[in-house]
C-alpha cells in the first residue's frame, strides 16, 4: 500500500508518471513529494514509487 495526499491507494510498482496518469491527474501547476521531499519534475518519468510510500500532491490555484 502506498498513502497519497492522506488516502491509502494499492502498491503498483510505478514512476510518479505512471501513478499521475492512473489517477487520472493534470499535470500543469503540480508538485509531488515522496516521503517529504520534493521531486523534480524532470524526475518524475525515472523516480520509483516505493511499497509503503507516503506522496503528496499539490497543485497550484490561481485566485485571491
Amino acid at each position: 500500500m502506498i498513502r497519497v495526499n492522506g488516502d491509502e491507494q494499492p502498491y503498483v510498482d510505478e514512476t510518479v508518471a505512471e501513478l499521475l496518469q492512473r489517477l487520472s491527474i493534470e499535470t500543469r501547476g503540480v508538485a509531488v513529494a515522496i516521503d517529504g521531499d520534493v521531486v523534480r519534475r524532470s524526475e518524475w518519468s525515472v523516480q520509483r514509487v516505493e511499497d509503503g510510500g507516503v506522496i503528496e500532491i499539490v497543485t497550484a490555484v490561481a485566485g485571491g
